[in-house]
């Protein structure tokens, strides 16, 4: 039971490099693992090197082991058709966050 009270959301850190045309080169930087309890609340949080002209782009994806990404939320904060309500995007200046409230044990895998 223990092990069910207590499941580890795995996150991948990523730093990736993004070309804009009239911006240049955009670095963004995502946190590490996080952890939660069942029925407790996550946030995942990116930064970006500076403010991003056009944040419509920006897209949060969950992967299972072994399994297809799944696209989560788009334009920054529209949830894919599907997602429950308990996922939630967000953004201030240059900073990006995924909110996953009410953790269930299915939410354990790689969030990008």
């Amino acid at each position: 039971l223990s092990n069910q009270v207590h499941r580890t959301m795995t996150l991948l850190s990523l730093c990736v490099s993004v070309s804009s045309e009239s911006r240049g080169q955009v670095t963004v930087t995502q946190s590490g693992a996080v952890s939660s309890a069942l029925g407790g609340s996550v946030t995942i949080s990116r930064k970006t090197s500076q403010n991003v002209y056009n944040s419509n782009h920006l897209a949060w994806y969950q992967q299972k082991d072994g399994g297809i990404p799944k696209l989560l939320i788009y334009r920054v904060s529209t949830r894919a058709s599907g997602i429950p309500d308990r996922f939630t995007g967000s953004e201030s200046n240059s900073d990006f966050t995924l909110t996953i409230n009410g953790v269930q044990t299915e939410d354990a895998a790689v969030y990008y």
